[in-house]
């Protein structure tokens, strides 16, 4: 899926001015998906094992998420 359909979508697009975030389930944070995104993003990946952390307690995940991570 991400080198059939994604990436081919993206060279319509400047890929180097993108971010690329995803959450943090064990499915999207596989070491041969997160190899193939640091190749595309570098530096600009917010994952699980990316070069930049999901950020805890975010407001930008939805609010039952981010309510109850300060009880979890």
């Amino acid at each position: 899926m991400i080198t059939n359909f994604f990436i081919p979508e993206l060279n319509n697009d400047d890929v180097q001015e993108l971010w690329f975030q995803q959450d943090g389930a064990t499915c999207h944070t596989a070491r041969a998906t997160i190899d193939l995104l640091k190749d595309t993003f570098g530096d600009r990946l917010i994952s699980r094992f990316g070069p930049v952390n999901w950020p805890p307690r975010s407001c930008d995940l939805t609010p039952l998420d981010y309510f109850l991570w300060g009880y979890v």
